[in-house]
């Protein structure tokens, strides 16, 4: 499928750089993700166009629905409240069970989906910036980009990673996730009018995670494939479109891992802050103690 173009908002002579934010995929890596935003916002680089795929279409809709400090509180908060059991439910005889029954995937998407309810829009349409969805035909491997209606199936289609989480069926089509196709969907973001695009990739190299399991081994061979697909597209970008690429912290935890993902924000937001302070971000907001800057429930509602 064709890249869709896009449009500005509410274009206007004053706005500055047109800005696209492109968020990777990645599992639970993509709490990095959190950190990084919230380091952009801070500066005042506020997208234009948000276009993820996968674990970073969850946090893409966070943040186009909010671009503000506040909803990359809420943001946090969703991303605080996940643990390995909820989205992955059952131990490792449990998984090791559902590895050997007859079946097309390891778990329901019920705890995924719950997750992607406590975003605070319900559908594109409601968004303040417009979003760009990345997933996968299952049945004709046609890289799809959705862009309007309901947010939930679309999410939930483009993180149905395969084997783990069951197909999604969605307007009359049965998608997987978007990784397959396109896990940092650069040429998206180019399609449109776009001065710079900031990449918060969080997916590791091919040796950055020690498999440990045959899930981690099919994740390896995704890996190879999809920085093969970023590289190719990172070659082919216009040469006036400024492409920066944020910096991500370590992050060697098994899939099924959500513990730490305190620290993990911490550390790509004290990256993401040095390195856009080195190219001349200045902050446009106070910034406020690491810890406490994430959670504070007495001003944070998770719709």
């Amino acid at each position: 499928m064709a890249a869709l173009p896009f449009q500005r908002r509410n274009p206007g002579p004053s706005d500055g750089p047109r800005t696209a934010f492109v968020l990777s995929g990645g599992g639970n890596q993509g709490v990095a993700q959190v950190g990084m935003l919230r380091a952009l916002i801070e500066r005042g680089v506020v997208p234009d166009i948000v276009v993820g795929t996968s674990a970073g279409s969850i946090n893409g809709a966070a943040v186009a629905a909010d671009p503000t400090p506040e909803g990359i509180d809420v943001l946090a908060e969703v991303w605080r409240s996940l643990h390995g059991e909820q989205i992955f439910p059952g131990g490792r005889l449990s998984r090791a069970w559902n590895v050997v029954r007859k079946g097309t995937h390891l778990f329901s998407n019920d705890g995924l989906r719950r997750v992607v309810e406590m975003l605070p829009a319900r559908r594109f349409e409601d968004l303040a910036v417009p979003l760009r969805v990345v997933t996968c035909d299952f049945e004709t491997g046609e890289e799809i980009v959705l862009a309007a209606g309901p947010l939930t199936p679309a999410i939930l289609a483009s993180a149905a990673l395969p084997g783990v989480f069951p197909p999604v069926e969605h307007g009359g089509r049965l998608y997987i996730d978007g990784g397959v196709v396109n896990n940092v969907p650069l040429r998206h973001a180019l399609m449109g009018p776009v001065d710079r695009v900031f990449v918060l990739n969080v997916t590791g190299g091919v040796n950055d995670r020690p498999p440990r399991t045959p899930l981690d081994v099919t994740l390896r061979a995704f890996a190879i494939a999809r920085n093969r697909r970023y590289e190719l597209e990172r070659s082919l970008a216009p040469s006036d479109v400024e492409i920066i690429e944020m910096p991500k912290p370590d992050d060697d935890r098994p899939i099924f891992d959500f513990t730490g993902g305190d620290t993990i924000i911490d550390e790509a937001y004290a990256l993401a802050c040095r390195f856009l302070d080195e190219r001349g971000y200045e902050a446009t907001v106070t910034p406020i103690e690491p810890r406490r800057r994430w959670f504070r429930r007495s001003r944070t509602r998770v719709a």
